[in-house]
């Protein structure tokens, strides 16, 4: 029976979904026809199949060929079928031994000439793969990329001809060696910018490093040239280090974006500073076919929103169940599709529309009900996510010529780490994603610090997610100092970081 089937998969979010090809031939006029719900770029294989197979001297069958990618209603699109649809013609029309066929997953697109291309998604393929422990064959660049997966067993394909050669055991492709991910060497990034750049700001710094060891939200307020955005780029040279499941997630989402996944950057946290005119879409994801925003290319990392009042109000409001819930579910008519979004959100704004309201020196000249307008273009519950509110000061020109460098990054990052390592101990995530059960557990206050955060909730006029927030807050400070317990001196810092939501809704 001249049948060939073989396994590739399609993507689905960062989802990769198992895919059978059947190739077909039988007698009638030469016909060349793809079934199963194929896209543009997948009907268009045809033509790249037909050369490729040609010019790595083979023969292209003078039959009628039908090709199905089952299952029929999962859409296919992309170059990443080419490769399985030309074993599928050469098996079925007994060009080489589909003996083998079965144990193995394709992946490739064709150039004319038979050269493999790389295609977009393979760890999420390779991920999935290997649940099923299937072995993978995939272009050169993709096979690295899937050897960061230490179990998975990958093999490097630069043309059509090579993989041939491997199924009829002539000559073996060779494995992608694996990366090492040793869980106990951070990855630290020697390029980032380092905190002793930073003149003055000392509370900034301390709120920074609060907010990197427990991975708080953070706000910055403060007229320009005060080092706000300079302090945010910092963020990432003093946060913990990823975890290779975090890694793993973090990369799988880059692979199936427009910008792909450089094996460089493998276990460097994301830093994404979209701009102010960025779009809904843009910044949770969507299109016809869904794919990831920013808040996803974010995850695991830190998403840095400048000039936070110049986005549109809406735009900034879908943002509020990611921050909770850590993912974005983005439903289309044809299709629905899951990504994570843990992200880090640092942002920073002026505190009036001229921006010297917080100067002191009399130069705002921004009318009261220029400020409030200006304020209300942020809604109060995207304020209450957000643990750290912070005013950033203008520097005095004796700051600016002392020379003196600050704590480095390196020191910074010590404590964080030590930290970190304290929450990981005591549960399994960070001190920002703790749940309501966890608080009770973690962040118990005796009777003193109690009434203290009571009477800040009636002055601040604070409501239940603030007061959680609060008691997370007071955690990660306590773990920065080394402290079992909760005590007045963490809980007034914590608090003193909420007071400007007087400010933001008056």
């Amino acid at each position: 029976m001249q049948l060939a089937t073989l396994y590739t998969r399609a993507l689905n979010g960062i989802n990769a979904a198992l895919v059978t090809v059947e190739v077909h031939l039988s007698n009638g006029l030469p016909a060349f026809s793809i079934v199963g719900l194929p896209e543009a770029a997948v009907r268009e294989s045809k033509d790249r199949v037909r050369a490729a197979i040609i010019n790595s001297n083979f023969e292209f069958p003078a039959r009628k060929i039908t090709v199905n990618l089952a299952p029929a209603d999962l859409p296919k699109d992309g170059g990443r079928y080419d490769l399985p649809i030309a074993l599928g013609i050469l098996a079925a029309s007994g060009q080489i031994d589909k003996s083998r066929l079965d144990q193995y997953e394709f992946h490739g697109e064709l150039a004319l000439s038979g050269l493999l291309r790389e295609v977009t998604g393979s760890l999420p393929v390779a991920l999935a793969a290997q649940k099923k422990n299937k072995k993978l064959v995939m272009p050169e660049k993709n096979a690295r990329q899937a050897a960061l997966i230490e179990t998975a067993e990958v093999y490097a394909a630069s043309n059509l001809l090579s993989v041939c050669q491997h199924l009829q055991d002539r000559l073996a492709l060779p494995i992608a060696p694996p990366v090492s991910s040793d869980n106990n060497t951070p990855h630290i990034n020697t390029t980032l910018a380092d905190m002793s750049d930073v003149r003055g700001q000392h509370r900034t710094r301390r709120a920074l490093e609060i907010a990197a060891a427990g991975r708080h939200n953070m706000l910055m307020i403060g007229p320009p040239g005060t080092g706000k955005s300079m302090l945010a780029s910092r963020l990432p040279g003093i946060l913990p280090p990823m975890t290779t499941r975090q890694a793993l997630e973090s990369a799988s989402i880059n692979s199936i974006s427009f910008q792909g996944f450089d094996i460089q950057q493998w276990k460097t946290r994301p830093f994404r500073n979209p701009h102010h005119t960025a779009s809904g879409v843009a910044l949770v994801g969507g299109g016809s076919k869904p794919s990831p925003g920013e808040i996803s290319l974010a995850h695991q990392g830190v998403l840095f929103l400048d000039e936070l009042t110049e986005f549109d109000r809406h735009t900034l409001d879908v943002l509020r169940e990611p921050m909770e819930t850590g993912s974005i579910s983005i439903s289309r008519a044809a299709r629905q599709a899951d990504f994570p979004a843990r992200f880090q959100l640092i942002a920073a704004m002026n505190p009036c529309p001229q921006g010297y309201a917080c100067d002191g020196k009399n130069l705002c000249r921004c009318t009261p009900q220029q400020q409030l307008k200006h304020r209300s273009r942020i809604s109060a519950p995207f304020l209450d996510r957000i643990d750290i509110h912070i005013e950033v000061p203008r520097i005095d020109k004796k700051t600016l010529r002392d020379t003196t460098s600050g704590e480095s990054s390196e020191q910074i990052r010590q404590r964080v780490y030590r930290a970190s390592n304290i929450q990981l101990k005591r549960g399994p995530r960070s001190n920002a994603e703790l749940t309501v059960n966890e608080i009770d557990s973690f962040c118990v206050l005796q009777e003193k610090e109690q009434r203290l955060l009571e009477k800040a909730m009636d002055k601040l006029k604070l409501s239940a997610r603030a007061y959680h927030r609060i008691l997370k807050l007071a955690r990660t400070i306590a773990d920065i100092e080394n402290s079992q317990d909760i005590g007045i001196a963490h809980l007034t810092e914590a608090i003193s970081y909420r007071n400007l939501d007087r400010f933001m809704n008056d």
